[in-house]
């Protein structure tokens, strides 16, 4: 049986450009009132996306002395994103996006793969959840599937993030314990409930814009409409037994376009958003081409919850494909969805100059894969024949041990085989740099040769604990400009909305 759950949402956005071209951008800091009462607060997540990212993407598509639309807010600072482990409030250093979600949208620390529970899998208000129970408008929009982590995190409960859906399965949704058995299932049915089917019921984002139609079934849009919304698209027959991509038929952008008001959900691919290098180089007819831009679906977000409700509004937006390409060490998907993320928030900051009381505020789960710049011309360490040395002929006392020569740090061709994008583009074990033109390169400088300025390497293929970085406009913007720790966000938020700090139990 499915069940209701009132729920709370926030948005991310993402956007790319054509590869090597160089964006005119106004390096000015923007400026918006401090004192204006806040109506609307518009958060855009960049998923994955550390320092670095934000520099390669600014260097690629700016130029050195350029600037991203986000680094031109007015207030920097820097968010600490680790998580805790299960059932304690022992650090868990590395997140990922489940508990990051968590702490931004419900101000606790929890453990890995948790959604709006705490570390002992009891079941937290969310800031949309709160926000929509007070009369304010409320939409949730990623690139990623809907029941995805980041957007799951601010409308639905779960103890495990993989209790996405269609239906229940205790692998999914029920933790492990020790022994390899399963945990006994809760009293709160709502956190082993699938996220898709809490997302259909609990009524809790107006505007619900994304992937994962695979993850729903036709009653969950007749439990939509019965609601008021318009289901762009359609989540199935319900005379068939099996829901597949033949079944069901996706939102397109023409979809979204019509959509004037009301309650609107569109999920426009059966799984994620296809990145925006690789529809670019689809053919016309492709169903791929027929999705909306993060930029685009940003801005009907907007016109669609701005004056819905006389309180204002609630918005999250994610970018999250900046995050899984950097998890395929991907670096020219990676720069593209960067750069399409920013002009979501160019989107969002237009609307905020015109508006007068939008708080925007942009910002990350976690920093992905060790995303690094490295110096043109060099090597990654594992293409090195010998690592670096660690002896100091000026200082014996501050050699390493165990000692590691001056010879060290030498390029091995059997280990490298080029520039990944480049030369060494046809072997999958190439852990070589991947090299791109910047505006400020020679007119002549190609993508993947060695005359290129951008050298980008990856350190894994997993999350890193790196602070990620902030940048905020409009009134109480002031006030993201520190040092936080990310459940900082939610209470920095929930005053901005309500003017008040929220209760603690």
């Amino acid at each position: 049986m499915r069940r209701s759950v009132r729920i709370l949402t926030v948005v991310a956005t993402t956007g790319a450009l054509a590869a090597g071209t160089a964006v005119a951008a106004n390096s000015t800091p923007l400026q918006g009132s401090q004192n204006a009462k806040i109506r609307n607060v518009i958060y855009l997540v960049g998923d994955g996306m550390g320092r670095t990212h934000v520099t390669a993407a600014r260097e690629r598509y700016y130029g050195a002395s350029g600037k991203l639309n986000m680094e031109r807010l007015p207030n920097y600072g820097a968010v600490a994103t680790y998580a805790v482990e299960p059932g304690s409030d022992q650090p868990a250093l590395v997140t990922d996006s489940a508990s990051s979600a968590t702490a931004w949208s419900s101000g606790v620390k929890t453990y890995n793969a948790a959604i709006g529970v705490d570390a002992y899998g009891k079941k937290v208000p969310t800031l949309m959840e709160q926000a929509h129970s007070a009369g304010f408008a409320t939409g949730n929009v990623s690139t990623a599937e809907i029941t995805d982590a980041s957007p799951a995190a601010m409308f639905s409960h779960a103890l495990l993030r993989g209790c996405q859906g269609p239906v229940y399965s205790d692998a999914s949704c029920l933790p492990k314990k020790a022994d390899g058995t399963y945990e006994n299932k809760p009293a709160d049915q709502t956190v082993i409930t699938p996220i898709a089917e809490q997302i259909a019921r609990n009524g809790t984002a107006d505007v619900i814009l994304g992937g994962g139609l695979s993850r729903f079934e036709p009653d969950d849009q007749k439990a939509l409409q019965a609601q008021g919304y318009q289901v762009l698209g359609s989540f199935g027959d319900p005379a068939l037994p099996a829901q597949t991509a033949a079944s069901q038929k996706v939102a397109t952008k023409a979809d979204l376009d019509k959509a004037r008001s009301g309650k609107v959900v569109g999920l426009f691919n059966r799984g994620n958003l296809t990145v925006e290098q690789a529809k670019a180089q689809l053919p016309a007819d492709a169903s791929q081409k027929q999705e909306p831009t993060l930029e685009e679906m940003t801005k009907k977000s907007i016109s669609l919850l701005n004056g819905r409700s006389k309180k204002g509004f609630l918005l999250q937006v994610e970018g999250a494909q900046i995050d899984k390409r950097s998890h395929a060490n991907d670096a020219a998907q990676t720069l593209a969805e960067a750069k399409a993320f920013d002009d979501a928030v160019k989107a969002a900051v237009d609307f905020a100059k015109e508006d007068g009381h939008t708080l925007v505020v942009v910002t990350a789960d976690h920093e992905c894969a060790g995303f690094n710049i490295i110096e043109k011309g060099t090597f990654t360490n594992a293409e090195a024949a010998a690592p670096p040395s660690n002896t100091d002929s000026g200082n014996p006392a501050n050699n390493s041990t165990p000692s590691r020569s001056s010879s060290g740090n030498v390029k091995d061709p059997a280990r490298s085989s080029g520039i990944v994008n480049g030369s060494g583009a046809g072997d999958p074990k190439n852990f070589g740099p991947a090299t791109f033109r910047t505006p400020d390169d020679p007119a002549d400088v190609k993508d993947g040769s060695p005359q290129a300025s951008l050298w980008l390497s990856y350190l894994s293929g997993n999350h890193t604990g790196a602070d990620v970085p902030i940048y905020a406009y409009g009134p109480g913007g002031k006030q993201f400009a520190t040092s936080q720790d990310n459940t900082e966000l939610y209470g920095k938020m929930y005053r901005s909305l309500f003017d008040t700090a929220p209760r603690t139990n």
